[in-house]
């Protein structure tokens, strides 16, 4: 198996995605979630070929997405998914906002558990909820769930949590333990897991990753599952996400959403994703590959250049969370190394005050643009 490579820069910078025009050409951009590597060829052949043909319509259903997605599950996590309780929609934020908006109340609390996902705390009361904060625990072992926190946040009156699984920006993946301990939580205080998993194809060992829905026949009764091939295959573009249910309840509470969030996919990333987890595993060896060596090499260099930045490697997809604080950069380090280095990092603070000192890095790109970036960082101190 060969690590993908990136595309060289003069190549990227002809992109038109947020992250190749949002900034002038001297920033080197490594904050939004987006790859720096080519398409997989069987992803880029499946789009090709429905545009040859002129197929750009309506999805009608999902077809064969869900024995692909269902395949996949089965292969990569032992998880045996019913592709009758498969739906797809346009993106997994569209997915989380639908989703909740039958499964809760108006006004109802939905917990969250910062640092995590900048829109979390807005998609909660698109769908008509209420943020309820449970912040994880930073121990000397690595973050993790408060499970006492959640605990009196359903004591409390919350009805839902939105979970993050794999944990962005931390790449943490919770052990089934945990997750098996949440899920008798919900069960016990009558809630809903709405359960984001759109980074689970980029567990670097994957038999690390545990699907909710997998863990307890209570989790399967109580939560839902929403995921994407978009993260994995880089294919946010062609807006294509997967609604999973594998109980009788939440297959009938999500039937009643209206037909339209199903009609919202686009017919190009239905095709994208099918060709992905059927095709794609090679090039997703490859990709993972080169990410796991990117993040070996960023701890190499903190250590050479910036040895008072924390960093904790992720155990799942690109994204590197870097404590700045001992440096003394403020709130927003993000905002100092933007105007002095000319990086390009997400802010800490938008995933929630836990964030404050801290700012988020794509590893997804070259071994020279990671070395460009970290060395101008250094030299901004």
């Amino acid at each position: 198996m060969a690590s993908v490579r990136a595309d060289p820069l003069d190549i990227l910078r002809l992109r038109t995605s947020e992250k190749w025009t949002s900034y002038p050409p001297d920033v080197l951009p490594l904050f939004v979630a987006e790859m720096d590597y080519p398409l997989a060829p069987e992803v880029s052949r499946a789009i090709i070929e429905r545009v040859q043909a002129s197929d750009t319509g309506y999805v009608g259903r999902a077809g064969a997405l869900a024995p692909a997605f269902a395949d996949f599950a089965e292969r990569t996590w032992q998880w045996r998914v019913d592709p009758e309780q498969v739906t797809t929609t346009t993106d997994v934020s569209v997915a989380i906002v639908e989703v909740l908006r039958v499964l809760i109340a108006p006004g109802d609390g939905v917990v969250i558990t910062p640092p995590v996902y900048p829109p979390f705390f807005d998609l909660v009361p698109e769908a008509g909820g209420v943020v309820v904060e449970v912040p994880l625990i930073d121990v000397n072992a690595g973050y993790s769930l408060d499970l006492d926190g959640i605990e009196r946040a359903f004591a409390a009156g919350a009805r839902a949590m939105l979970l993050c699984n794999p944990h962005n920006p931390l790449g943490l993946m919770h052990s089934r333990e945990t997750l098996l301990a949440l899920s008798a939580l919900a069960d016990r205080y009558g809630a809903v897991v709405v359960s984001d998993e759109i980074h689970g194809p980029l567990a670097h060992d994957p038999a690390g990753f545990t699907p909710y829905l997998s863990v307890s026949v209570s989790a399967a009764e109580h939560g839902v599952g929403v995921t994407s091939a978009s993260k994995a295959f880089n294919l946010a573009g062609v807006k294509c996400a997967i609604i999973v249910t594998a109980g009788e309840r939440m297959r009938a509470l999500t039937a009643t959403m209206p037909e339209e969030v199903a009609f919202r996919t686009s017919i190009l990333g239905l095709h994208a994703s099918t060709a992905a987890f059927v095709h794609g595993g090679e090039w997703l060896a490859g990709a993972l590959d080169a990410i796991t060596q990117n993040g070996d090499l960023l701890t190499e260099l903190l250590a050479e250049y910036l040895p008072d930045v924390g960093y904790r490697p992720p155990t799942a997809s690109y994204l590197a969370w870097l404590d700045f604080r001992a440096l003394g950069w403020g709130d927003d380090p993000a905002e100092r190394i933007l105007s002095d280095a000319r990086v390009a990092l997400n802010s800490g603070p938008t995933f929630g005050t836990q964030g404050r000192g801290f700012a988020r890095l794509n590893l997804a790109c070259s071994p020279e643009v990671l070395t460009d970036a970290i060395t101008r960082i250094a030299a901004a101190r």
